[in-house]
């Protein structure tokens, strides 16, 4: 099991890293005043995201299967394990996220030249993949500039909240589904039980913030320069609410359990 372990760890942290990093493709799409275009190439990390996702899932369910069979196996522990990577993932995406700006910034405008995914992917040689070193650049957080920077707290708070939900939504059902053996296929097909109160307060009040900011950085050079360390306080956020899934999916488990046997 230790090698399912590892490889559920690696696209756990593909899943968060790929995620988190869509916050460079929008500041990219912002300084190059293209955010049209940027938002377009999200497409490819929701695709990234969610083929990870798709293997993650069933693999994950592996170790619910094989605690069934060894009662000795800590499967709680195993389960807070995969949260770490995606704590580790989301860390992981902030360290590179000037890199990927820099990255970014120069797919935005290939593309544009180019006119769509597939020729820009196509034109690209091995001495352009070897100057990818260049935009290399190496992450500068001073705490004490750490500011909210007019961004509510309700809002960062949210984005905590939420990013811990869609953290522990899946783990969660799985969880369930090993408390209550009778019902494990209806609590392991549960998390949306979770993800969907996530879904709900990312609709209503964390996409149009967002949106805001990111418009208001369009036409405000101030706001402009600032947007930077905006994303990275929300991605500070998001790692935040990796952190607080530690706390909430015994609590998210027991609720799904509980909850399956009503439906």
């Amino acid at each position: 099991m230790t090698t399912n372990l590892a490889i559920v760890c690696i696209l756990t942290m593909i899943i968060h890293a790929a995620e988190t990093l869509s916050y460079s493709i929008r500041y990219a799409g912002v300084k190059l005043n293209k955010i049209v275009v940027a938002l377009s190439l999200t497409g490819i990390v929701v695709l990234v995201s969610r083929t990870a996702n798709m293997l993650q899932a069933p693999m994950t369910a592996t170790f619910i299967d094989h605690a069934r069979k060894y009662p000795d196996f800590q499967v709680m522990d195993t389960l807070r394990i995969i949260l770490l990577a995606g704590s580790a993932g989301t860390l992981l995406a902030m360290l590179l996220f000037p890199t990927c700006v820099n990255l970014f910034e120069r797919v935005i405008a290939k593309l544009e030249v180019a006119g769509s995914l597939p020729k820009l992917v196509t034109s690209v040689s091995i001495p352009q993949l070897k100057n990818v070193r260049h935009y290399f650049r190496k992450p500068s957080l001073r705490l004490r500039s750490f500011r909210l920077m007019g961004v509510p707290k309700r809002f960062i708070l949210l984005n905590i909240a939420v990013t811990a939900f869609y953290t522990v939504g899946v783990l969660a059902s799985l969880y369930a589904a090993y408390l209550v053996p009778e019902l494990a296929t209806t609590a392991s097909q549960a998390s949306g039980i979770i993800n969907g109160v996530a879904t709900i307060l990312l609709t209503i009040f964390i996409d149009p913030k967002l949106g805001l900011i990111t418009e208001r950085a369009l036409h405000q050079e101030e706001s402009r320069q600032q947007l930077g360390k905006i994303y990275i306080l929300l991605m500070g956020a998001r790692f935040l609410g990796t952190l607080a899934a530690q706390a909430i999916i015994l609590p998210a488990a027991y609720l799904i359990s509980v909850a399956v046997q009503w439906i």
